[in-house]
């Protein structure tokens, strides 16, 4: 497993200590040299000195073959930027954190699927827990071959949901409307800007992110060595 991260923050420090210590591959792209400096000295992983959102940056990780990308920066602009830009170059999975609430409609729009913010994530577990509610691993529930897929609904998926004419396998099982939760059934209507989360089997991914999910750019990509604990300056 090939992981990059773009910052040296806190969040990507402690992953990249977690999975170090699995043996996993990790690269950390970040701008401040004297951080970089600081980190090399105690972490058993490779540093990139750049900006993470330019695109001949990321081409020195290899893009095809790194299996993560986390865009974890403390600017929400750049952390978006990055994700097009590793999107365009290849990279398996990107993963968009961000801040600002108002983003996360355009994270969807631009079809960056993989979204966090970090504060509403806490937020939500810190309220269960107060609640008596254990919080369950989705590692738990999702076995096998079974996936969850997530879109924003746009006019033309405003229907009802057996109109949807979904793949076999494949379910609408809730949806979230103004950030609300709400179960759904083959007779909900749904309404443009919700979010639609479907339980369906692996083999479907493919025509699901097809429907909904923009089109990649396909781009000719070089394999640029990189060195462990390589520097760029």
């Amino acid at each position: 497993m090939r992981t990059v991260f773009i910052g040296a923050g806190e969040v990507s420090v402690e992953t990249a200590k977690a999975l170090t210590t699995k043996g996993q591959e990790v690269i950390i792209i970040e701008t401040d040299k004297a951080k970089i400096d600081e980190l090399s000295e105690e972490m058993d992983c490779s540093f990139l000195q750049g900006d993470g959102s330019r695109p001949d940056i990321l081409r020195e990780v290899n893009p095809e073959q790194t299996d993560f990308l986390f865009c974890l920066t403390n600017s929400d602009q750049a952390n978006v930027i990055a994700s097009l830009v590793g999107r365009s170059l290849g990279f398996k999975r990107v993963v968009t954190s961000i801040h600002d609430e108002q983003f996360e409609v355009i994270c969807h729009e631009l079809g960056l699927k993989d979204t966090i913010i970090p504060s509403r994530t806490i937020s939500r577990y810190l309220a269960d827990m107060i609640g008596g509610r254990e919080n369950v691993e989705l590692s738990t529930v999702l076995k096998n071959e079974a996936r969850f897929f997530t879109f924003t609904a746009k006019e033309e998926d405003a229907v009802v949901v057996k109109e949807l004419t979904l793949p076999a396998e494949a379910r609408v099982v809730c949806y979230y409307r103004e950030d609300k939760f709400a179960h759904a059934d083959e007779e909900t209507t749904l309404h443009t800007g919700d979010e639609i989360v479907i339980l369906t089997h692996s083999k479907n991914l493919g025509e699901l992110e097809k429907r909904w999910q923009p089109k990649q750019r396909d781009e000719t990509l070089s394999d640029s060595a990189f060195s462990k604990k390589n520097k760029q300056k």
